[in-house]
């Protein structure tokens, strides 16, 4: 007899090349239903993965070539890692060209929860999910005027993808108008800052969930705490993420189950109601203040670098459950963890995240999983002559799991220790205020 479609072996175009795709090879790759991983371009990391093969001639971006390689590879099941392949409409493209292949991840339409900071902040409104106060502008004098009535401290965000860098913190009046000048008048961001939300500043925890959900029934993996500054003591200019601990002891069971019914259940819901019914990973960034959860962020594919603590901690099929969410069947399947606490800690090139130097030739002394430490490498890439070297600013990182916090956090930096290329630096204190 045949085996049903739903438990047909899976041979996965898995598209990106950070760390975020290294951890979603190596859990991918566990399961007994996948057959074989194809990752667009993949990384240093990625080449050693079981069943994993790197594509490097294969562009992200380009759509129509995903989708001949897949035919003639006999792909079945697409994963895009990044942002800016889905808000592009990755996945409506396959519906139309490769109608056979089940995708993870969201519509063109649904990804504008993370493509546009003010239509998602609109939608919150809309939806009465707990948020900031905020206004949206695409007229710069008209946020000045703004700054200059309100008697809060504010957050500034360009309105589109900004490598997670499009956020600015303002100490000051001051601070905030030159923010203005910077994003919509230099164009420090591009055409991501046409437009702007300046937002009341929040005060409190900051948490990040990461859902799994196919439209309806919503499954989460633990909440995780980010660390998004470069400098230790979140000095100095934001990143796209410098380590990561999970679960962060800064939220209850009540507020979760708070946060499930007032955001989530109201994010996924909101959504169908307004036909853009949204399957894959949706992340919520929160702020825990006084008068409750409120969402700073959604993003709409697994963050980074989120994902190497939260997979570290998954005992379920990962495999499973994401071709249960492109398949409606996610009810079906239960997540879950193991008891364990995770930390990644990130290192990164000289100058990060400025201007940094590339094709660093780089080291890595072990990548043993005996002592539950794991490298997970994103800014890599193998020269023709084998020679691991550096391709970009956030280039690996070391995720270690322990049975508890401190077990994870002194093993991970065990696993930082043994990264070795010329100006790597990395944060000291990735998960400090937890273990005070």
């Amino acid at each position: 007899m045949a085996p049903t479609k739903s438990k047909m072996k899976l041979r996965i175009l898995l598209v990106g090349g950070g760390g975020r795709e290294h951890a979603l090879a190596w859990k991918l790759a566990q399961s007994d239903r996948v057959e074989a991983i194809h990752v667009v371009p993949g990384n240093g990391g990625t080449v050693g993965v079981p069943k994993c093969n790197n594509i490097p001639a294969l562009s992200p971006d380009d759509f129509a070539a995903l989708v001949r390689h897949a035919a003639e590879n006999m792909l079945n099941f697409l994963i895009p890692g990044p942002e800016a392949p889905l808000v592009a409409g990755i996945t409506d493209y396959f519906a139309r060209h490769a109608p056979d292949i089940q995708v993870f991840g969201p519509s063109k339409a649904a990804a504008r929860m993370e493509g546009s900071k003010t239509f998602s902040k609109d939608f919150m409104r809309r939806h009465r999910i707990p948020t900031a106060r905020y206004e949206n502008f695409s007229d710069r004098d008209a946020a000045e005027a703004y700054l200059d009535s309100v008697d809060y401290a504010v957050v500034i965000k360009a309105d589109g993808l900004a490598a997670g860098k499009g956020v600015v913190i303002p100490a000051s009046k001051a601070e905030a108008r030159s923010a203005l000048q910077s994003i919509m008048g230099d164009k420090e961001f591009g055409s991501a800052g046409d437009a702007i939300v300046v937002e009341e500043r929040l005060e409190g925890d900051e948490i990040i969930i990461l859902s799994l959900t196919d439209g309806v029934t919503i499954r989460s993996l633990p909440p995780a705490q980010d660390h998004k500054r470069i400098g230790d003591g979140d000095t100095g200019p934001n990143t796209g993420g410098m380590g990561t601990y999970a679960p962060t002891p800064s939220v209850s069971e009540a507020q979760l189950d708070e946060i499930e019914k007032t955001v989530l259940r109201a994010t996924i819901d909101g959504m169908k109601a307004e036909g853009m019914t949204f399957v894959g990973c949706l992340f919520t960034g929160l702020m825990l203040t006084e008068s409750g959860p409120k969402v700073l962020e959604y993003n709409v594919r697994f963050g980074d670098p989120e994902t190497q603590s939260c997979l570290a901690l998954l005992d379920s099929d990962l495999a499973e459950l994401l071709h249960a969410c492109s398949t409606g069947l996610l009810a079906d399947q239960q997540l879950r963890v193991s008891g364990m606490s995770a930390c990644t800690v990130v290192v990164a090139a000289a100058g990060y995240p400025g201007s940094y130097a590339k094709d660093t030739p780089m080291r890595v002394r072990s990548t043993t999983e005996g002592d539950n430490t794991y490298i997970f490498h994103a800014g890599t890439t193998l020269d023709g002559e084998g020679i691991l070297r550096t391709s970009g600013g956030r280039v690996i990182a070391a995720t270690a799991t322990g049975q508890t916090l401190r077990e994870a956090v002194d093993r991970a930096y065990r696993g930082v220790a043994l990264i070795e290329f010329e100006g790597l630096q990395y944060r000291k204190d990735v998960a400090k205020r937890a273990l005070r």
